[in-house]
């Protein structure tokens, strides 16, 4: 069975929320700081991590993608701030700059 997260990333000002869901967080989030996570995402530059659940099945995970997406913007950063009150990002310090760099180049050369 694979594991499963929903995360919640937003934009440098903080005005638009992401939800997502995926099997691997940490190579997710790395392909959102390179701007290479979705075109919703990237459009909005969204890579700030402000929030994420595991579960221990991607179904469960699939489940509360769903009801988050149902959620009022309220409700969501309310929930974000229980666990994150000062809307930091939990992935800043996830990658090194040689890591993001390389990680940006091989993301472009694979989808040309």
């Amino acid at each position: 069975m694979i594991k499963g997260y929903i995360y919640i990333i937003t934009n440098y000002n903080r005005t638009v929320l992401y939800i997502g869901v995926t099997g691997n967080l940490r190579d997710r989030m790395l392909r959102h700081k390179v701007e290479e996570g979705s075109k919703f995402a990237s459009k909005y530059k969204n890579k700030y991590l402000l929030y994420y659940e595991d579960f221990p099945d991607m179904k469960q995970a699939i489940n509360r993608e769903k009801q988050l997406k149902n959620w009022h913007r309220e409700w969501k950063l309310n929930l974000i701030k229980e666990l994150n009150p000062d809307l930091k990002d939990l992935a800043d310090d996830w990658f090194d700059e040689e890591t993001l760099e390389n990680a940006k180049a091989g993301f472009t050369s694979k989808d040309q």
